[in-house]
């Protein structure tokens, strides 16, 4: 963005310092006017506090919603959320989208939560491929850090501490043994930091940026309820003018995170959550009234502590600001009376900015106090807006733009309060590089109620404009500039909808991924490539493919003529490999030449939309994956699936050939099972398969009788119960113990002779290498002894795991209970994963 003025002044007096500059707040004036009253308490609620807390985890989701929404709308502090991953190794209850995806949907759910709470949200994974990611459970520390690297996670950390410059950080787990390896990376971060973010010989590139040491005066780690606790939060206070309590409206934000499915709702009474002190630099108490105990909390605190450094007439101001705020609060909820006190709180804190240039203060106070007072003035522009019900938005003429493209854009200006705002300013701000011309007038001397002024410009998207990230900030920010009761303010508002800068045209290639079986090298690979334009008018694509050595492409190019923006078309291609393909991993691309005669590698647009995240786009390369390996399949099988909807196994089968169909209630609960070799349970299917718990002695019954049962993992949640097996099956209580997160663990075969590891393919131990993210979850404690234990496996320095893989015959079949995570190696076309699985769903006694 072109840099607007910053809201740092130069301190007279002092050798000159860059202060550092606190993050100015964008409001994106979405759902305006529903709440007006609440959006003004919101707003005005922080103007008496000068306190700020900090709250650090690792993944969307763990932040402490109520906690948060205590301070930051019960309390008014300046509350700021740490999140390290953008959860992209998590689960997905709405859609089918993971890794990256998932990662995209999980931080905008995780935005919109912290904007539901007023809370200001920093990540520290900035890339969509990042060294910080949620790789998957892990149970320690020390693997996390492998993984993400230990100094580039603290290297961020600090950086965001500086920025925010927290009086009290509250990590959102203790750093014990039953926690997850995330959770403890970052705790252990956060205490380290306590120490590092103050020392200016750590990173000293930050200060070359203009950010400064900072040290956190409290660290606090949460406890469970006993007497091992400094603070007592008091969540389940009612707040009259929200309506609910504080565990409510944590909740409420919480309900934001539908991927995880999170969200509960609570009754009203007593809750509290409760903290230990971890590390301070102020005395402390044994029992604290609060996280602020001994920390100045307003501006008549901070008065105190200037007058005792000498600075009378600072002290003074700074209690007529104090005064003011309480005067802004009093007026709630006259709107007009709150915008004359709130514009009569600006004049007095640009007052006291003078102030503290011409104070006898040290350089270090004068930086702090600079930086409150910023805070202070980036929060009254908010509360003007709000009191004056001034209305401000952006609307493209479309939101999906390419390089080049020369668009309007609209801005607009709505007054829906009584006072006449004046001299009304609108300026479209746009990256570096390109232009917004502006086609009519950006000034309007008058803004009376009820009516809108219109501001349009042209923007021109440079040739070289750099394609959507949807981690980076917004293509387009709009600076209104007004004057109400003769004061300044400002507001900065982003479009409500997602706009992007997209290729010329997105491709996508049917299927994005595929086995070959080189025991049939015979056999074509059929291709489609799905086109959509997003330029605008008649254009003509060639599409060609891009192929490893030897192998062809039939036709070897075509030509795609579009109409209009938003066309899609579909063509085929069929790939032939060589005679000899050898087992690996080969990548299939495409590319495409455009009527301006530049061939570009071709680049798949991924639409990602869900009503209470909106739009966003994921843009990678355009490649179909070709996995190669020997499968042997037997012939004429009939399996039958059922799904719990958490996986997609069953797809994976079709796809290499497996005749697989999927059961519905009523082939379960009467159909004629005996039509089927194998069926198998998909993961944590008693749990969401209500006709399954009811059927299950005829599922018994079906493997009595000849039939082969496979289930996979259940959560001892999901209904699950041992005699639902043929032999008792105990599955681990613990999250934590009962897994094995390291994906190239050790395995041993115990039974090596039997036939799992031989019909129709035989495992070796190159079958366990590649598998991705973790071997097992949620492995069972127990079995009885008609099991056969197949394998053992351990995460390091652990016992091993005997009961991952447990089979045993009853009556004239066969019934195999297994925990190996299939769900997520299938997916990833693990050749030993997919060699395995067949042998499992073919066995007979």
């Amino acid at each position: 963005m072109e840099s607007s003025e910053s809201i740092d002044k130069h301190v007279s007096g002092v050798a000159p310092t860059r202060l550092p500059c606190p993050p100015i707040p964008v409001f994106a004036r979405t759902g305006h006017g529903e709440h007006g009253l609440l959006d003004l308490w919101t707003a005005i609620k922080p103007l008496a506090t000068i306190a700020s807390a900090m709250n650090a985890g690792a993944h969307p989701d763990d932040e402490h919603s109520a906690m948060l929404a205590y301070l930051a709308m019960g309390r008014g502090v300046y509350t700021s959320s740490i999140i390290a991953t953008r959860g992209e190794g998590g689960q997905n209850e709405i859609g089918c989208e993971q890794g990256i995806a998932l990662g995209i949907i999980r931080t905008r759910e995780l935005e919109e939560a912290s904007r539901m709470s007023n809370v200001t949200l920093g990540i520290l994974s900035e890339e969509l491929i990042d060294p910080i990611h949620d790789f998957g459970f892990s149970k320690c520390a020390e693997e996390t850090f492998r993984k993400w690297g230990e100094e580039v996670v603290y290297e961020r950390l600090v950086r965001k501490i500086r920025e925010l410059r927290p009086d009290v950080v509250i990590a959102c787990f203790e750093n014990e043994p039953t926690t997850h390896g995330h959770h403890r990376a970052m705790t252990l971060l956060t205490q380290r930091a306590f120490q590092g973010a103050a020392d200016p010989d750590l990173f000293p590139q930050h200060q070359e940026s203009g950010l400064l040491p900072w040290q956190i005066k409290k660290l606090y780690v949460p406890v469970l309820d006993n007497d091992d606790y400094h603070v007592a939060v008091p969540i389940g206070e009612y707040d009259q003018n929200y309506g609910s309590s504080y565990v409510q409206l944590g909740e409420r934000s919480r309900f934001m995170h539908k991927t995880q499915g999170m969200g509960v709702h609570y009754d009203e009474g007593p809750t509290y959550n409760y903290y230990r002190l971890d590390a301070t630099v102020v005395p402390a108490q044994e029992k604290e009234r609060d996280f602020f105990s001994g920390l100045p909390l307003t501006f008549a605190d901070l008065a105190e502590d200037v007058a005792q450094r000498g600075a009378a007439e600072l002290a003074e101001a700074l209690h007529r600001l104090h005064d003011a705020a309480l005067d802004v609060l009093a007026a709630y909820p006259r709107f007009a009376e709150v915008a004359s006190r709130v514009h009569r709180m600006k004049a007095l804190l640009h007052a006291v900015q003078q102030e503290v240039h011409t104070a006898v203060l040290d350089n270090t106070t004068k930086i702090d106090l600079m930086y409150r007072l910023g805070i202070k003035e980036a929060q009254l522009n908010r509360a003007s807006a709000e009191a004056l019900s001034f209305v401000v938005k952006i609307k493209p003429e479309t939101g999906e733009w390419v390089a080049g493209q020369t668009t309007t854009v609209t801005v607009t200006a709505y007054n829906g309060g009584a006072i006449e705002i004046e001299h009304v300013q609108l300026r479209l701000r746009v990256p570096r590089g390109w232009t917004a011309k502006p086609l009519t007038p950006t000034t309007f001397p008058r803004l009376p109620y009820n009516q809108t002024v219109c501001t349009v410009y042209e923007v021109s998207v440079p040739t070289d404009a750099r394609l959507f990230h949807p981690y980076k900030p917004p293509a387009l920010e709009v600076e209104a500039q007004y004057f109400a009761f003769d004061t300044a303010s400002t507001l900065r508002v982003e479009p409500e909808t997602c706009v992007a800068v997209l290729p010329p045209y997105s491709l996508a290639l049917t299927p994005d991924q595929v086995v070959f079986n080189t025991l049939h090298t015979n056999e074509t690979i059929p291709v489609k490539v799905t086109l959509k334009q997003y330029r605008t008018g008649a254009t003509t694509a060639k599409v060609s493919l891009q192929l490893p050595d030897g192998w062809t492409a039939e036709p070897s190019s075509v030509d795609v003529p579009f109409s209009f923006r938003g066309e899609t078309k579909t063509i085929s291609f069929t790939v032939k490999t060589t005679q000899k393909v050898k087992n690996g991993k080969y990548r299939i691309l495409a590319q495409v030449m455009g009527t301006d005669g530049v061939t570009e590698p071709g680049r798949h647009v991924q639409v990602i939309e869900y009503p209470h995240v909106g739009r966003s786009y994921l843009i990678l390369p355009t490649e179909l994956v070709v996995q190669a390996f020997d499968l042997a399949i037997p012939e004429n099988q009939r399996i039958g699936y059922v799904s719990s909807g958490f996986d997609n196994i069953d797809k994976y089968l079709r796809q290499v050939g497996v005749n697989c169909i999927n059961l519905d209630a009523d082939e379960i609960q009467s159909g004629d099972l005996s039509r089927y070799d194998t069926i198998i349970l998909g993961i944590r299917a008693y749990g969401f398969r209500r006709e399954l718990i009811d059927s299950n002695q005829r599922l018994l019954q079906y493997v009595e009788n000849g039939g082969n049962l496979v289930v996979q993992y259940h959560k001892p949640e999901d209904k699950w119960k041992p005699q639902l097996a043929p032999y008792p099956i105990f599955i681990g209580e613990s999250l934590i113990d009962w897994r094995v997160t390291n994906e190239a663990s050790d395995v041993r075969m115990l039974a090596p002779e039997h036939p799992m590891f031989h019909q129709p393919n035989l495992i070796t131990s190159a079958d366990w290498d590649g598998w991705v993210q973790e071997r097992s979850i949620y492995n069972p404690s127990r079995w009885g002894s008609e099991y056969a234990e197949l394998i053992a496996t351990s995460d390091p320095g652990e016992p091993e795991f005997r009961g991952i893989f447990l089979t045993a015959h009853h009556g004239k079949g066969t019934y195999t209970y297994s925990s190996l995570a299939w769900f997520r190696e299938i997916p990833q076309l693990v050749p030993g994963a997919f060699r395995l699985f067949v042998n499992m769903i073919s066995q007979k006694q």
